[in-house]
C-alpha cells in the first residue's frame, strides 16, 4: 500500500469501505423515501422544503455518528458532549413532524450499525402505516370550527352584545382573549364557534358589524389545519 492509499480498516479497525458506502448509501435511499412520504402524505400549509431536506441530512448524518462511534464507550461520551453544545431555535409546528424526525434517526442508526435489513423492513412498514392513515384519514375529527375576531369601541362593553349575535347564528363558542389595541382605543376579542347549518362566513360577518359599531371583523375557517 502506497503512502497515499486509504484503507478505512486501519482507520478504525471496526468497519471496511463497503461498510461505509452501505451504511451512507442505504440511509440515504431510506431517507428519500421518508422525506418522499412525508411530502405526498402534508396536509397543511407549512410545508418546508429545509425541514424535508434536513430529513435526508439527518438520516445519514446518525449513520456516520454511528460507524464513528461503534461499540467504544470513550466515543459515545465524547460526542455527546460535543453535541450538548448545540442548540435548536426553530420550534416544530406539527407533533407529526417530531415523528418524522425520530424516524429518519431510526433509520440512520440501524444503518449505521449495520442492521441493514431491519432498516428497510421497519422503514416500509411505518412509511406504509402513513401511507394508510393518510389515505383513510384514520382520527379526524369532523368538526369544523372557526376563529371570529370581533374589534369593539374600547369605551364600553360589547361582550353580551357580541354574544347575543353569536348565540343567534352558531350552536356553540368560547371566548378565548380579550386583547386592548390602539392605546385602549379598541378592543379585539378572539371567539372559537362553530356555525349553524346554512349559516356562511360572510352571514356571521355582517351581523357582528351591525353591533360592533362597524369595526373590523374576520372569520378564520378551518384553523385546526392553518397556522395562526
Amino acid at each position: 500500500m502506497t503512502p497515499f492509499q486509504i484503507d478505512f480498516q486501519d482507520l478504525s479497525g471496526t468497519f471496511s469501505a463497503f461498510d461505509v458506502a452501505a451504511s451512507l448509501g442505504l440511509s440515504l435511499l431510506l431517507s428519500l423515501m421518508v422525506a418522499t412520504v412525508y411530502r405526498a402524505t402534508h396536509r397543511n400549509i407549512s410545508y418546508s422544503q429545509s425541514y424535508v431536506q434536513t430529513l435526508v441530512i439527518l438520516g445519514m448524518l446518525i449513520a456516520l455518528i454511528m460507524l464513528v462511534v461503534g461499540s467504544n464507550i470513550a466515543r459515545a461520551f465524547a460526542l455527546v458532549g460535543a453535541l450538548s453544545v448545540v442548540r435548536f431555535r426553530n420550534a416544530v409546528k406539527e407533533t407529526r413532524d417530531v415523528g418524522f424526525i425520530f424516524l429518519v434517526m431510526g433509520v440512520g442508526m440501524a444503518c449505521g450499525t449495520r442492521f441493514y435489513l431491519l432498516a428497510v423492513a421497519a422503514t416500509v412498514a411505518i412509511c406504509l402505516v402513513v401511507v394508510i392513515m393518510h389515505r383513510f384519514n384514520f382520527f379526524a375529527l369532523n368538526v369544523q370550527r372557526q376563529v371570529v375576531k370581533v374589534q369593539v369601541p374600547g369605551d364600553d362593553d360589547y361582550s353580551q352584545v357580541i354574544a347575543d349575535t353569536l348565540i343567534r347564528h352558531t350552536t356553540e363558542f368560547e371566548l378565548v382573549s380579550t386583547e386592548s389595541i390602539r392605546g385602549g382605543g379598541l378592543t379585539e376579542l378572539f371567539y372559537t364557534v362553530r356555525l349553524k347549518k346554512g349559516v356562511g362566513p360572510a352571514e356571521l360577518i355582517a351581523a357582528l358589524r351591525e353591533r360592533n359599531a362597524g369595526q373590523r371583523v374576520s372569520v378564520l375557517t378551518g384553523y385546526d389545519q392553518t397556522d395562526l
